[in-house]
């Protein structure tokens, strides 16, 4: 990946090898930061989904809140936009500079339909649950965690429309097409990313 240089979101955990954002509970092994964040994440599901769901309406500034619940207490920058810009495997996400009019733009495409979704038909809940998808991952808005926030904001859409969680451990099996549906996506194309997305709903 590439970061920006002079930002609070641009230092590693010394002892890491570059490889764990600085932190606040001084973890610098990616397998034991992997378990804690999973383990995190999972209260998260717990706040959204126990003793039962209750999401009325979304906005870019309740997943920042979910952000924050999450990582809180990990990274001082948790439930911020990321301030670096950010690539993997020679792709480039959107330019820090650009996060907040996207989101906005986000927002009102995807998120302030999220009401609606119920009253969808499959087909399309499937092509707009994979465009937000897409779109939401070449924004990339935060500096760690964007996948897995990624699929909690599916979760929560697809439960919306009366699906609850998925599984994705589909997506998991093949990453590599899963990778190249992003690109597409990015490329106007996504059929492959509708694919996924209706594969896991109808599992």
């Amino acid at each position: 990946m590439k970061y920006a240089i002079g930002s609070e979101q641009d230092q590693f955990e010394p002892g890491s090898d570059n490889k764990v954002l600085k932190n606040m509970l001084g973890i610098a092994s990616e397998q034991d930061m992997h378990e804690a964040e999973n383990s995190l994440l999972l209260k998260l599901y717990e706040y959204l989904y126990e003793p039962e769901f209750a999401v009325h309406s979304l906005s870019f500034a309740d997943i920042q809140v979910w952000h924050r619940k999450w990582l809180g207490n990990v990274y001082r920058w948790a439930g911020t936009t990321r301030s670096v810009n950010m690539g993997k495997g020679g792709f480039e996400f959107a330019a820090a500079q650009r996060i907040p009019a996207l989101m906005a733009k986000f927002e009102s495409e995807y998120l302030q339909h999220y009401a609606e979704l119920a009253n969808w038909e499959s087909e399309y809940l499937i092509g707009n649950l994979a465009r937000s998808h897409v779109e939401f991952i070449l924004i990339h808005p935060f500096r760690e965690g964007n996948g897995r926030i990624s699929r909690l904001l599916m979760d929560v859409m697809a439960t919306q429309a009366g699906y609850g969680p998925l599984d994705y451990s589909l997506w998991d099996q093949h990453k590599d097409f899963y990778f190249k549906a992003i690109q597409a996506g990015h490329a106007g194309n996504y059929q492959p990313m509708e694919r996924l997305v209706r594969d896991v709903l109808e599992n």
